[in-house]
């Protein structure tokens, strides 16, 4: 084979066999084709697509290209989450305990959070003492007797992706679906588990922007995981406004310690048990949805979930007394209230510009060895349709920097008021099996 035909060949919109697909994927993992050739590569697969074989032997071939995790040692079905990202997403940290709570493994791998989005791991790591970096018998250890593990995403895991990723970065080819689609369920099929429940976020602080968008993302790759036998159900989820009312690592923390006492938002909890009630099905404990999801609520009334997660800080070297004195986690010296300056019904809060203000102020990082400050971040008071007065706080800022103004213009200007109250958002917008 020549790369050069078959870049001719995916340009001109044709197909290319599983073998023309690893021949290009490990092509270049190992150096051997250049950075050129795989760009125009990406480029063909931009305009041309590709269909469900193809995404799917794409997909395959990035995740032989490493390690995949072996769980056969592990009693019951395993079933993973993956998030697609967004502002003020804690519900790893509710699902987690919810789901182990009634005996499904949840062997969750995370990674670290760049640009306006966290990182499930960066919030863990907020919490005194806690390791997300365990060995391989602790991993499978605490699954089998806990149900549940939380650990970083290892270096070897699907290296084919990490590479073409970089280059995907820097050569206007990150928003092709078949290329999202393939980059994400090549992680959860080398992870090991048995099912998967993906939450697609769609909103102004989402990776996808359209509704349109996020469908076909989620159905291309619910197909990816059938054709690889692997029982996927997608879920499409809002993402117009920050998801509760904390943004930044030891809040968002904190906020899902409320949620699993019964406090939480009302977007929170509602996803949270939504996510946590499929993967439940999947498993087999419930024989339908709305089972599932009343008897996930109990487990939040009864005390058992947040037992759970107390559990799950204790096991990994965590602090536990922060479940019942959260004031344990990181907290910023300066708060600055952010004041709205016209009267009228909050229409919506841009989740982006909320995302980039908590990372202006030290939650987040624009590269991997940029350092984060676990308790700095954004406290939003003031949600979509509620009502504001001049001189209402809007939300607050926490930081330990010396300057906040950037931070503190941008998230002002995230919050649309008008006069006219706006119709309820709608949390949950499509479940796709």
């Amino acid at each position: 084979m020549r790369m050069i035909d078959l870049i001719n060949k995916k340009k001109h919109g044709e197909s290319l066999t599983g073998a023309e697909i690893d021949y290009i994927v490990q092509g270049y993992t190992q150096g051997k084709i250049p950075d050129y050739q795989m760009s125009a590569f990406l480029m063909a697969v931009y305009f041309k697509g590709m269909n469900t074989e193809e995404i799917s032997n794409l997909t395959m071939s990035m995740v032989n290209s490493g390690e995949v995790v072996d769980l056969s040692g592990i009693e019951g079905i395993k079933v993973d989450k993956h998030s697609s990202g967004g502002v003020g997403d804690k519900l790893s940290l509710i699902i987690i305990p919810l789901c182990a709570s009634l005996g499904i493994p949840v062997a969750k791998m995370s990674g670290r959070g760049l640009g306006h989005t966290g990182g499930t791991i960066d919030k863990l790591e907020s919490i005194e003492g806690f390791r997300t970096e365990l060995s391989k018998e602790e991993f499978i250890n605490n699954l089998n007797m806990y149900n549940m593990a939380i650990v970083s995403q290892a270096e070897n895991l699907t290296p084919a992706d990490k590479k073409i990723y970089a280059l995907r970065d820097v050569t206007g080819t990150v928003d092709s679906i078949p290329l999202i689609a393939s980059s994400i369920m090549s992680k959860k099929i080398a992870s090991g588990c048995d099912r998967i429940v993906l939450d697609v976020k769609v909103g102004s602080g989402a990776f996808m922007k359209s509704l349109d968008d996020a469908v076909i993302l989620a159905r291309t790759m619910v197909d990816i995981g059938k054709s690889l036998g692997k029982t996927t159900i997608a879920i499409v989820t809002d993402m117009n406004q920050p998801l509760g009312h904390e943004v930044g690592n030891a809040n968002e923390v904190r906020e899902a310690i409320e949620v699993l006492k019964g406090n939480g938002a009302g977007d929170v909890t509602a996803i949270s048990l939504t996510i946590a009630s499929y993967m439940a099905v999947l498993a087999g404990v419930f024989p339908n949805f709305e089972s599932a999801y009343k008897g996930m609520g109990e487990l939040i009334e009864s005390g058992k979930a947040l037992e759970k997660f107390k559990e799950l800080v204790r096991i990994q070297g965590g602090n536990e007394q922060i479940t019942e004195n959260p004031d344990l986690l990181p907290q910023a010296r300066k708060h600055i209230e952010v004041k709205a300056s016209e009267s009228g019904f909050i229409n919506s809060i841009d989740a982006e510009s909320i995302g980039v203000s908590a990372m202006l102020l030290g939650a987040g990082r624009k590269t991997k060895e940029d350092k984060i400050d676990p308790s700095a971040g954004i406290t939003i008071l003031r949600k979509v349709g509620d009502e504001v007065k001049i001189g209402d706080t809007l939300c607050v800022l926490h930081t330990n920097l010396p300057e906040w103004d950037d931070a503190e213009k941008l998230s002002k200007g995230a919050f649309s008021i008008k006069n006219e109250k706006p119709a309820p958002i709608k949390y949950v917008h499509e479940v796709i099996e």
